[in-house]
């Protein structure tokens, strides 16, 4: 069966971002022009994902707005004759969206349970929003194509440093059946980086079966006490095979302040409208520092 649903937990109260978050929500936060969910619903759509389920909680109304029509502004840039913005707002229109709202926030195993109706008994992807992916193909399509082959859960992992490994759930390896392509033993959630069984952390991508919905209905509380989506495939892994896909691309985490603001550089860096004036800044910047640092010492 092939894969054409995607699932985007949106639900989170974006603590980190304060007092931003207050009443925004952080899939809003653009990196230069662009809101941070728009580049994981482009990333679905490259990807051939048909049907796209937002798990949405309060303050997640202006992502609903986000991919409507806004037909005033749509009518003034066109007698205006500004087609290239009237073009960049027509993209995020023509997108088959379902929204959902998960009331009470109960961790991302809980978040992807409220997507169990409009799954069914199909193959899906659970895209996070805090990880942006960059590679030749999307990394979602990358896990569609190991689902062809393999018809089993595959998870995206990627590797870290051997002293992060406490910041990330980590796979315990086992054979390794195709180039980057890895049986599960099991899965370690946030290890310390002596007790790690490899440095393969789980980055912001799963392809899974219908049965995860089976296992998260009776999943019991984990960490923060919350239903974790990490204990549910460990749970799963038990009676059916998964699999982790080593990604080897570029990945941006915009979950905290200080990859929010790295990304936005580098985006910047990209952008044809700003990334002349942002390098001559950052080069500007880079002297400047290093001539008050020379003062200092």
């Amino acid at each position: 069966m092939r894969v054409k649903k995607a699932v985007i937990p949106a639900a989170g109260l974006g603590t980190r971002f304060l007092p931003a978050t207050k009443a925004m929500a952080k899939e809003m936060l653009p990196i230069v022009d662009k809101p941070t969910i728009q580049f994981i619903v482009e990333e679905a759509l490259n990807s051939g994902i048909e049907d796209i389920l937002i798990v949405t909680g309060k303050a997640k109304r202006p992502i609903e707005d986000h991919f409507d029509a806004n037909i005033e502004l749509e009518m003034n840039l066109k007698e205006k004759g500004k087609t290239d913005l009237l073009k960049l707002v027509e993209e995020t229109t023509d997108v088959n969206l379902h929204f959902i709202r998960q009331s009470h926030p109960k961790g991302l195993g809980h978040a992807v349970l409220q997507a169990r109706a409009f799954v069914g008994n199909e193959p899906f992807v659970v895209m996070l929003g805090d990880d942006l992916m960059e590679d030749r193909v999307p990394l979602t399509k990358q896990l569609m194509n190991d689902y062809e082959q393999t018809h089993a859960s595959t998870i995206a992992v990627m590797r870290v440093p051997e002293d992060e490994t406490s910041k990330y759930g980590i796979i315990n390896p086992g054979e390794e059946v195709a180039k980057g392509l890895f049986n599960v033993k099991n899965f370690v959630e946030k290890p310390k980086p002596k007790e790690a069984p490899s440095n393969l952390a789980i980055i912001g991508r799963y392809l899974l079966t219908p049965e995860i919905f089976d296992v998260l209905a009776t999943q019991k509380p984990g960490a923060g006490n919350e239903i974790q989506l990490t204990d549910a495939i460990d749970t799963l892994n038990k009676t059916q095979r998964v699999f982790a896909h080593e990604f080897n691309g570029k990945r941006f985490d915009v979950g905290d302040k200080f990859g929010f603001m790295t990304t936005s550089i580098e985006y910047g860096l990209k952008h044809p409208e700003i990334k002349d004036k942002l390098q001559d800044y950052i080069i500007a910047l880079g002297k400047e520092l290093s001539g008050q640092n020379k003062v200092k010492k």
